[in-house]
């Protein structure tokens, strides 16, 4: 007899994130194909009232990683980075919680509208893929930029081109730059692909003299782009970036893409969304697919984290 397929998904974040940590959780909770898929969670900067609020039953294990290693010396002091710990933690994610199949990273600041993108996720690493969504949507607008003397160009930028000149050398970034990020906020893993090794080894070599936040971004990027690692791109619904104002459907009252057919977003990610993520009552201007304007906030919207971190916080 066969054993049974086990799939965790990870998230992590500091004691700023925990409040939509609890909305993630609870939006995956919903649903009850999340029955028997087990939640862990990263500490990158959590209280300890937090951390056992956590454990007592809400997810099966957290772990406060160390840093993988030697930083670049121009990152300066450390004190109050903690919380890269969850960017940095990712490539190192089947050592921190063993014994699983299938890894779903998913940000602090996303939630599950639509089971759906789960669903495409597990199916992706069942197929020993790095699923993932690239930064490029037809709502999305740029992904590169360039300055001009005259005709000439100058100066291109990119987020692989900057990074990669910074972290590793002006070959690498050249043959990244004609190609858009890759956002690492959502992605699944099977276990046994050897990604998660060459990802380790290329995240600790970025440390040395890059950016600590883009780091595993660009080693992602590299290892899909450069050494043709095998990837399941998917489409931008099922990450979506609200930077790019979604759109809202008043029929079934949810997020879709701003542009026909209008199809439902999966996975809600609050990516550049500085004042919604501190502030659920924070709103944007938004369209409705019956042509109105109305204010809405992108949180999720069927558990409040902010007031029920206020009451951990008391209890403790």
């Amino acid at each position: 007899m066969s054993t049974p397929e086990r799939v965790t998904f990870v998230t992590g974040g500091d004691k700023r994130y925990f409040p939509m940590i609890l909305e993630l959780i609870h939006s995956i909770r919903r649903f009850p194909q999340s029955a028997g898929i087990d939640i862990c969670v990263i500490d990158a900067g959590l209280t300890p009232e937090q951390v056992r609020h956590l454990e007592d039953g809400l997810v099966q294990k957290v772990v406060s990683p160390d840093w993988p290693g030697p930083l670049a010396a121009r990152q300066g002091k450390l004190k109050g980075q903690d919380h890269l710990k969850a960017c940095v933690a990712r490539p190192f994610i089947p050592q921190h919680f063993p014994g699983y199949d299938i890894y779903i990273w998913l940000d602090g600041d996303v939630w599950v509208q639509d089971w759906s993108a789960v669903e495409v996720l597990i199916t992706g690493a069942r197929r020993d893929a790095i699923t993932i969504c690239p930064e490029v949507d037809r709502a999305y607008g740029k992904v590169t930029k360039i300055s001009w003397i005259g005709p000439m160009p100058w100066r291109p930028r990119s987020f692989l081109y900057s990074n990669g000149k910074k972290a590793f050398s002006g070959k690498v970034a050249r043959s990244l730059y004609p190609w858009p990020g890759v956002n690492a906020g959502v992605f699944s893993m099977r276990a046994t692909v050897p990604y998660w090794a060459r990802w380790q080894e290329l995240i600790v070599k970025a440390l040395r003299k890059g950016k600590i936040f883009t780091a595993e971004q660009l080693t992602l990027g590299m290892m899909i782009y450069l050494e043709g690692a095998k990837v399941e791109f998917l489409p931008s619904v099922y990450n979506w970036i609200c930077a790019f104002n979604p759109m809202w459907d008043e029929k079934t009252q949810s997020f879709v893409e701003p542009y026909l057919p209008h199809n439902t977003i999966g996975i809600v990610h609050l990516c550049a969304m500085d004042d919604m993520r501190r502030d659920r009552s924070a709103t944007v201007d938004t369209k409705t697919t019956d042509g109105r304007i109305v204010p809405m906030s992108y949180r999720y919207p069927f558990f409040d984290g902010i007031a029920e971190s206020t009451d951990v916080a008391r209890a403790a």
